[in-house]
């Protein structure tokens, strides 16, 4: 994938920001950022504008499955949908996501102010143009400050 425009850019970094400082604040989970390529269970290789996951799931992989793909799936992720992103491909993704183990995603639509959430064995949920996310029981306490990401 090429690299994204300046302005996204910008805004991918406030939101990896938000979420270190609320990752590193909580210590029950590690953050990756968007050039991190995991191997799902499916097989396939993902990478998300931003991830996270609990510590005993990446405790868990050997020092050599860290160095590579690490063969596990995020608990967390974030996509940001830029100008020149297919959005309807963002949603197969994040939904990918969900079907390979992730308990919660967020693809954020900055275009059109929309918020799509994905959980297990739940409709998407889309909010328009919210204030705020909350990272439920994921990762408690997270709140996602959208007013820089809009």
């Amino acid at each position: 994938m090429s690299p994204t425009g300046s302005e996204t850019g910008n805004r991918n970094f406030d939101l990896l920001v938000q979420l270190g400082i609320r990752a590193k604040q909580n210590g029950t989970g590690i953050g990756f950022d968007s050039s991190t390529g995991f191997t799902l269970p499916n097989g396939a290789v993902k990478s998300a504008d931003t991830a996270w996951m609990k510590l005993e799931k990446w405790n868990a992989l050997t020092p050599e499955q860290k160095q590579k793909f690490a063969p596990v799936c995020p608990d967390f992720v974030v996509e940001l949908c830029s100008a020149n992103d297919n959005l309807n491909l963002l949603k197969e993704k994040l939904q990918e996501y969900i079907d390979n183990g992730a308990s919660l995603g967020w693809l954020i639509a900055r275009q059109n102010r929309q918020v799509y959430i994905y959980r297990p064995q739940t409709e998407v949920e889309c909010l328009d143009n919210p204030a705020t996310l909350s990272g439920d029981s994921v990762l408690p306490g997270f709140v996602l400050d959208l007013s820089t990401i809009w």
